[in-house]
């Protein structure tokens, strides 16, 4: 396997949304890839003849993955804590878990974001009125997208 195949399987994990992947071809090689979050920096291992080949793919952490610090007319913003698909509710058939003008308690779930086939719920951080949601059904997100405004 060359160096540009290895590369370009590197590159391609890092957009996939899965966490590890490795490959045994026939002729004995193995590669291994691995991605882990909240490390601040990113390692490459050198490439030789080594049968095994590891690359940590590694994301800045951010201290509180959820909110937004207030604006001003004092409206917070819910953002994502991952990277996934965004639902406003449990299935299609469904309304929608909370709409715009909605009050909401702390602890209260605002919406799911699928990530890797699991469903997760999305829990308000505070209590206050839904103002603005700013993404569409099935849009996919990032981590930090903002997901609702709530005064």
């Amino acid at each position: 396997m060359s160096y540009e195949e290895i590369k370009r399987l590197m590159d391609d994990m890092g957009e996939a949304k899965i966490d590890e992947l490795e490959i045994e071809f026939p002729e004995g090689m193995k590669v291994k890839l691995k991605k882990h979050a909240n490390i601040q920096k990113t390692e490459e291992v050198p490439i030789s003849n080594q049968t095994q080949i590891t690359l940590k793919q590694e994301i800045e952490k951010k201290e509180s993955p959820c909110i937004i610090e207030p604006t001003k007319d004092n409206i917070k913003i819910i953002t994502s804590p991952m990277v996934g698909t965004f639902y406003e509710a449990a299935s299609p058939k469904q309304p929608p878990i909370v709409k715009v003008g909605d009050m909401v308690k702390k602890g209260d779930v605002l919406c799911i974001i699928e990530a890797m086939k699991l469903m997760n719920e999305i829990e308000s951080e505070f209590d206050g009125e839904i103002v603005e949601i700013c993404v569409q059904n099935e849009e996919i997100v990032d981590f930090g997208k903002p997901l609702f405004k709530i005064r």
